[in-house]
């Protein structure tokens, strides 16, 4: 987990920086340092004008450029005339594109990895059409909202949708007076999205039980010593009955089991056309020791590159757009900043704790969307708050002064200080020490 987020942030980060040196020294700037990594300083080999180097603290990186007001807070040779090679003295166009280039790196990253993912993988997915025959599993939150187990979703929002993970996009959970139309006895019946909905679904130990599609199944790998394989279960057996109550679906026999814990049950099962009895033994955390094997369909589309850039780059906008959302949710009062916010340990949670490349692509990816996103929010200290000052210089004619932009930067730097410490604080008190 914490190797996978290191590795993910480095190449994040030291993308975003390259972008910015590659700009400036483009437009004939200085740059005098690219770090991957705050100081101290751990490794560092200087190439031509540029020393390039590694940060013992790998929560960001910057480029010292001359001339420029940053995080450095440099000011000594401000007051001097300005150089040809410095930031200050070439035009504000330029300036501003060499302040965007980290954005525009991220931004490439981040679709060119959906691309990739989309050409290479393809997309597998359930259809509405196979979720609409068994209907979904509704959950503790999907209860609360309304569902019951067998509805058959008609609509999200009075719009169609194609697969199950519409149905529980971020873009559908942040809707704002979104609603679900389903049909249930014949009848249609409206379930509404609270405007704070986002806050019991964002708690990351209740994302499982929402909804879920409902399937049938079979027994898949037992495992050796497990009650199922000393109860003579076998891969393959279908369930008919548990304690003489009929079994279709896995949520209806996993229900089941949680209610029994820690006693033995009486099952049928259907093994190569005949009906075997067995009797279990039910553990005490609810379970009997097998693996399962859904039985229901599942499409799997492959796309041409021309589909895989439409689609990848939809994707990763996508991400941008509910960040957006999420942030109007936040400011709006409906979204819990404590619930919705996370650090470094939140963020090392979602790339998991075993080591999967395709996970991991897929997480950096959406980083880098998110990483260009928060860069470019008006804040002095971040890339958006140079470009929010450039664009005034080049609409205004006028170009701020150099106290002005340098007491911006210690006040961004000092909000972005407090945003990181309270986000890596909430994520410790999502903690259960006790």
């Amino acid at each position: 987990m914490t190797a996978q987020l290191l590795l993910g942030l480095s190449i994040l980060v030291g993308l975003h920086e390259l972008g910015h040196l590659l700009a400036a020294k483009a437009f004939g700037m200085r740059v005098e340092k690219y770090s991957i990594g705050f100081p101290p300083k751990v490794w560092g080999r200087k190439f031509g004008e540029t020393e390039y180097s590694i940060g013992m603290i790998p929560l960001g990186g910057f480029v010292k450029i001359s001339g420029m007001i940053d995080e450095s807070l440099d000011v000594k040779t401000m007051g001097e005339e300005p150089q040809p090679w410095e930031f200050r003295a070439k035009p504000a166009w330029q300036r501003l594109i060499v302040m965007m280039g980290g954005i525009i790196v991220n931004v490439i990253t981040g679709i060119v990895v959906f691309i990739i993912l989309t050409y290479s993988q393809g997309e597998t997915y359930i259809s509405k059409s196979e979720i609409n025959k068994y209907g979904i599993v509704a959950q503790d939150l999907g209860l609360q909202l309304g569902f019951q187990t067998g509805d058959r979703i008609v609509n999200i929002n009075g719009a169609d949708y194609d697969k199950f993970t519409d149905l529980v996009s971020g873009d559908v959970i942040l809707s704002s007076d979104g609603y679900y139309t389903v049909e249930r006895d014949g009848q249609q019946i409206r379930i509404d999205i609270p405007n704070d909905f986002i806050n019991n679904f964002s708690d990351r130990d209740n994302r499982p039980a929402f909804i879920f599609y409902r399937s049938p199944f079979e027994v898949g790998r037992v495992a050796a010593g497990s009650n199922a394989d000393k109860a003579g279960i076998k891969t393959g057996d279908r369930f008919e009955s548990l304690d003489g109550n009929p079994i279709t679906f896995f949520d209806e026999f996993a229900a089941h089991l949680q209610a029994n814990k820690g006693k033995s049950i009486q099952a049928v099962v259907q093994r190569e056309g005949a009906s075997v009895k067995l009797a279990i033994e039910v553990t005490e955390e609810g379970t009997i020791g097998f693996a399962v094997n859904e039985l229901i369909e599942r499409t799997h589309v492959d796309y041409s590159l021309g589909q895989s850039i439409s689609l990848g780059s939809v994707q990763a906008f996508n991400v941008v757009w509910v960040n957006i959302k999420a942030f109007r949710k936040m400011f709006s009062g409906d979204a819990s900043p404590s619930k919705s916010l996370s650090g470094p340990i939140g963020i090392a949670k979602f790339f998991g704790g075993t080591w999967d490349w395709l996970n991991f692509w897929y997480i950096v990816g959406l980083l880098s969307m998110v990483l260009a996103f928060m860069n470019f929010l008006p804040i002095p200290a971040l890339d958006g708050g140079h470009v929010v000052f450039l664009t005034w210089e080049m609409v205004s004619g006028r170009k701020p002064s150099d106290k002005f932009l340098e007491n911006a930067q210690k006040v961004g730097m000092i909000l972005l200080l407090a945003i990181m410490a309270y986000a890596i604080i909430n994520d410790i008190s999502k903690f259960d020490f006790f």
